[in-house]
């Protein structure tokens, strides 16, 4: 059986590809995105495109992917609803609110909360920012979105029990490595990969200035870089 990859495709944007052979999108801003590999900007397939906001950084590509392709596409209710509106088949919209879980084909997907503001690319209303985590081939990833470091990323371990935490490291837009470093702790994850960070100048956090715990592994991704789940 082929391995479980969760692949970084700079800024927020990732590629998750199951055993099976399932490609999961999480805010895939590709085009616009610098820090995308231009070999990755055109996906030749996705299955399940899962959004933590609204802002254009994370929506990105989701539109113009689901009409390509199909794809049934996940995102908290208002935000679902504007997807609709974009012209995402609204049968392929899975619309959870926080604390909710939905499952696409075996892989699950559970909103959670995140701390940060949030619109629409056009400005109108999508919701709250949320984090997800993913189940899939017994693996647990926990996206947190754009946030700050907040209390009850304890909760969100102690539920959900992470495998990965992909955690905002970048700081002006979202926590810094300050903070991030308490996040490491707080969710309890063995494994991390940084994200959001390097896209852009304001973006100064770099994964080197983490406060590791012990017995926490720092994935060294490189955009366009995969790992095993």
């Amino acid at each position: 059986m082929a391995d479980t990859t969760l692949t970084w495709l700079g800024h927020a944007a990732f590629r998750l590809d199951t055993a099976d052979g399932k490609r999961v999108y999480i805010d895939p801003f590709l085009n616009g995105n610098p820090k995308c590999p231009e070999n990755e900007r055109n996906p030749e397939r996705a299955d399940v495109i899962a959004v933590t906001h609204g802002h254009g950084d994370h929506v990105g590509d989701t539109v113009d992917i689901a009409k390509k392709h199909g794809s049934t596409v996940v995102a908290l209710v208002e935000l679902a609803g504007w997807l609709g509106k974009q012209g995402v088949d609204e049968s392929k919209l899975r619309n959870p609110n926080k604390g909710g879980t939905t499952d696409v084909d075996g892989i699950k997907f559970t909103l959670v909360n995140a701390f940060h503001s949030g619109s629409a690319p056009d400005g109108s209303y999508a919701g709250e920012p949320a984090g997800i985590v993913v189940q899939a081939d017994g693996k647990t990833l926990y996206f947190a979105g754009d946030t700050c470091v907040f209390g009850d990323m304890q909760l969100i371990g102690r539920i959900y029990e992470p495998d990965i935490a992909i955690l905002p490291i970048g700081d002006h837009f979202t926590m810094g490595p300050r903070e991030a470093s308490v996040a490491i702790e707080l969710v309890g994850a063995k494994r991390v990969v940084p994200c959001h960070w390097g896209t852009f100048g304001l973006l100064t956090g770099t994964p080197d200035q983490l406060d590791v715990p012990a017995g926490v592994t720092i994935e060294d991704v490189e955009p366009g870089g995969s790992i095993v789940v």
